[in-house]
C-alpha cells in the first residue's frame, strides 16, 4: 500500500493489486494496515452513489459538528473528477481546493473532516463507494454551490452540460472570511 498526501492532509492511497490472466484482486480497505501507517479510520457506514450520465455533479457537501465525517472514496465503475475544499478556518489552505481524477483502476482518496467534498462524473453509469467514519444526519448536512465564482473550481464540463439535484442547486456560496 502506497500513501501520498495530495493536498493538505487529503491522502491518495493505492492498495496493492494482484493481477493475473483472470483479472485482478485488490484489498481496498484494511483497518489494521491503515492504522500501522498512522491512519485511524474507523468505518461506520458505506454509501453507494450511482450516476446514470456523465456530467453529473454531486456536492460540495459536508456535515457539521458533531457529525463531521472523514470519507474514503472509491470508484467501482466509471470515472470521476473529485474535488475537496478545505473549510478548516485554522488551516493555511482554508478556502482552497484540490482535485483528482479517479477510476476503477486507481486507488482511493481519504478526505478528512473539515473538508467539503464533491465530484463530477466523467463517464456514463459511474458507481462510487464511499466509507465514512461518522453517521449521516440530515439535520447536520450542508454544503456549497458547485460553481461559486470565488472558488473558481475548474470543472471538466461547461455549466449547461452539468446535471445537479434541486437540493445541490440551492446550496449557498462559500465566502472566505
Amino acid at each position: 500500500m502506497r500513501i501520498k498526501e495530495i493536498f493538505s492532509e487529503v491522502l491518495y492511497i493505492e492498495p496493492q493489486t494482484h493481477k493475473d490472466k483472470r483479472g485482478y484482486f485488490k484489498e481496498n480497505f484494511n483497518y489494521r494496515d491503515l492504522k500501522e501507517k498512522g491512519i485511524d479510520f474507523n468505518c461506520v457506514q458505506d454509501n453507494l452513489s450511482f450516476s446514470e450520465q456523465a456530467g453529473t455533479i454531486r456536492g460540495l457537501h459536508y456535515q457539521l459538528d458533531p457529525f463531521e465525517q472523514s470519507k474514503i472514496i472509491y470508484v467501482i465503475s466509471g470515472k470521476i473528477f473529485d474535488v475537496f475544499l478545505d473549510i478548516r478556518k485554522s488551516s493555511s489552505t482554508y478556502g482552497e481546493y484540490g482535485s483528482m481524477e479517479l477510476t476503477k483502476e486507481s486507488g482511493f482518496i481519504l478526505v478528512p473532516k473539515g473538508f467539503a467534498h464533491g465530484f463530477c462524473t466523467l463517464e456514463d453509469k459511474t458507481l462510487i463507494l464511499y466509507k465514512v467514519d461518522n453517521y449521516y444526519n440530515p439535520d447536520y448536512e450542508t454544503g456549497f454551490i458547485w460553481n461559486d465564482q470565488q472558488l473558481s473550481i475548474k470543472w471538466p464540463f461547461s455549466e449547461d452540460l452539468c446535471r445537479l439535484s434541486e437540493k445541490d442547486l440551492k446550496l449557498p456560496n462559500f465566502s472566505v472570511n
